[in-house]
């Protein structure tokens, strides 16, 4: 799971957040914070199925079930 999160993070900090060296923690609120809007969340999903394999519904894209690293982590290991 820590490659995971840790390829996650990478995406996040340099597409999203545009701060590669952006020190994202586990459990930092990305939306709720502000760090990326609504529409990273469509990002993201695309992002996951390419490298990882797992498709992710858009019903599913909600800031009550991906906005922290640990919460997108936990979606891609549920496969």
């Amino acid at each position: 799971m820590s490659d995971v999160k840790q390829t996650l993070r990478t995406f996040i900090c340099a597409e999203l957040i545009g701060d590669p060296s952006y020190p994202l923690r586990d459990d930092e609120p990305l939306m709720s914070d502000g760090l990326i809007d609504s529409f990273a969340l469509a990002h993201i999903a695309v992002f996951i199925e390419d490298t990882f394999g797992v498709y992710i519904p858009d019903v599913d894209l909600v800031v009550e079930e991906f906005d922290t690293l640990d919460q997108i982590a936990a979606r891609v290991g549920r496969r």
